[in-house]
C-alpha cells in the first residue's frame, strides 16, 4: 500500500541516486518528498515547528542579503542551495515514525548502493596502484561517486555506517543482516582507503563515542577494550594501507610547511587556515551585515590578492568553516541564529539509544561544519540533512510502538 511513509521511503531512495549519479534526480526527490509529507497538512500547523522557524530565520538572513550583495547570480546559487532547509526539515516533522520493515529495506538499498560506489572509487587503485599511490603523495584523492566531491563521499559513508548500526536491531531477515553486515565491513575499509581526513575523524568519533556510551551502560570491558585498541588499529591501518599511509605523511609535510610560514596555497590545510584568517579580517570590517552571500566569493579574492598575493587564483579558498561563511555573508546575528539552530534539537535528547544514534550525528555535522563550507554545495547539504533528520525522527518517535507497513 502506498501511504506516506512508502512513499517517503521510495524518494529517500530516489535521493540516493541523485546523490551518486544526475543531480537533478536528488532535487527532483527532494521535492516530491516534501509535496508527499505536506500534502493534506494545514499550513498552520507548520508555524507550531519552533526548530523549523528557526531554519527559516537563517535562511531569511540570506535571502534578505540580496540588498547589498552586487553580485547577483552568486547570490542566486548560495539562496537556492539553502532551499531543502526550508523542506525537509520540516517535511520529517509530519511523517510518523518509519516501521521495522521500511527501516530495514531503507538500509538495505542504501548500503547496497554505497557498497557499489565503494567497489567504483577503489577499482582505480587495483587497476593501477602505482599511478595513485603516487597521487595521493600531492593529496589527489582516489575517483569517486558522486563525483567531483570526495568530501561529501567521504562523509556520507561515515554518516551512513552510524545509521547502518543504528538500524541493525530493526533488520528482521537473517539475509538483510548478511548483506547489510558486509556492505557495512566493507565501507569501513572504504573509508581507509579514500583517506579523506573529515570521513576518517567522524568514524572514529563516532568509535569513541560507542566505547563512552558502553562504559556508562555498565558494559565496561566492551567500551575499554575499544578505547584501548584504537591507538593499535589506527597504527596498524595507517602502515599497510598505501593510500592512508601517504596522506598521514602529506598532513604532516604540510604541518612543516605551516611551521615554516607557508602562504602558497598549495597545501590544503594550511590553506584552509588562511581562508580563516582573511574571513576573520572581512567579519570585523562587516560584523553586522556581513559582505552579502552573494559576495562572499569576490571578497575573498580581494582579500587573497591584498594580504597572499602569491596565491594563485585556482588556490584561493571559500571560507573553510560553515559558522564562518553565515557571518561574512549575512553578518553575526546570522550566525547566532544558525548556531541557535543547530544546537536546539539537543533540548530533546534523553537518556536511550534513539538520543546517542543522534547525537553522534549531530556530532560528525559540527566537526564538518568546523572545518568545511559543508552547507555550500547540494551533496553535501543532502549528507547533512538526510541523516540528521532521519535520526532526529527515530529519537522524537521512540515512545511510538512502530508497526509494519501494509
Amino acid at each position: 500500500m502506498l501511504d506516506k511513509s512508502n512513499i517517503a521511503i521510495f524518494c529517500m531512495c530516489g535521493m540516493f541516486v541523485g546523490y551518486l549519479f544526475p543531480p537533478a534526480i536528488l532535487s527532483i526527490s527532494m521535492i516530491a518528498f516534501g509535496i508527499n509529507a505536506l500534502w493534506g497538512v494545514n499550513p498552520r500547523l507548520w508555524f507550531k515547528d519552533k526548530w523549523w522557524l528557526m531554519g527559516v530565520a537563517w535562511v531569511a538572513m540570506f535571502a534578505i542579503s540580496w540588498f547589498w550583495s552586487e553580485n547577483k547570480g552568486d547570490w542566486e546559487t548560495r539562496f537556492q542551495l539553502k532551499l531543502p532547509f526550508l523542506i525537509l526539515p520540516l517535511a520529517f516533522t509530519f511523517l510518523p515514525r518509519f516501521s521495522a520493515k521500511q527501516m530495514q529495506w531503507l538500509i538495505l538499498i542504501v548500503a547496497v548502493m554505497l557498497t557499489g560506489s565503494a567497489f567504483y572509487s577503489m577499482s582505480f587503485l587495483v587497476l593501477d596502484p602505482v599511478h595513485y599511490i603516487r597521487e595521493y603523495k600531492q593529496s589527489h584523492i582516489l575517483p569517486t561517486l558522486p563525483k567531483g566531491d570526495h568530501i561529501s563521499a567521504s562523509m556520507g559513508v561515515a554518516v551512513f555506517i552510524i545509521s547502518g548500526v543504528y538500524a541493525w536491531p530493526l533488520l528482521q531477515e537473517r539475509w538483510v543482516k548478511w548483506v547489510v553486515g558486509i556492505c557495512l565491513c566493507i565501507l569501513v575499509i572504504h573509508l581507509h582507503v579514500l583517506a579523506v581526513k573529515c570521513g576518517l575523524i567522524s568514524f572514529y568519533l563516532f568509535v569513541v563515542g560507542c566505547s563512552i556510551y558502553f562504559l556508562m551502560a555498565r558494559r565496561k570491558i566492551i567500551g575499554l577494550t575499544i578505547l584501548l585498541a584504537l591507538p593499535v588499529v589506527f597504527f596498524l591501518v595507517g602502515r599497510f594501507v598505501p593510500t592512508l599511509h601517504e596522506r598521514v605523511a602529506y598532513t604532516w609535510f604540510s604541518y612543516l610547511m605551516f611551521k615554516a610560514g607557508d602562504h602558497s596555497g598549495k597545501y590544503g590545510d594550511n590553506s584552509r587556515l588562511d581562508s580563516y584568517d582573511l574571513s576573520v579580517r572581512l567579519i570585523k570590517k562587516h560584523p553586522w551585515l556581513g559582505v552579502g552571500a552573494g559576495d562572499i566569493k569576490d571578497q575573498m579574492d580581494s582579500m587573497y590578492a591584498k594580504v597572499y598575493p602569491d596565491v594563485q587564483q585556482v588556490d584561493r579558498l571559500y571560507p573553510h568553516n560553515q559558522f564562518l561563511v553565515n557571518a561574512l555573508g549575512c553578518g553575526i546575528p546570522a550566525m547566532l541564529i544558525f548556531v541557535f539552530w543547530y544546537f536546539m534539537p539537543l533540548a530533546r535528547l534523553k537518556r536511550n539509544r534513539q538520543s546517542f544514534f543522534f547525537f553522534m550525528v549531530w556530532l560528525m555535522g559540527l566537526f564538518e561544519l568546523m572545518i568545511e563550507p559543508h552547507l555550500e554545495g547540494q551533496l553535501g547539504i543532502f549528507v547533512f540533512l538526510i541523516y540528521l533528520l532521519l535520526q532526529k525522527n527515530e529519537m522524537e518517535h521512540v515512545d511510538e510502538i512502530s508497526q509494519p507497513a501494509a
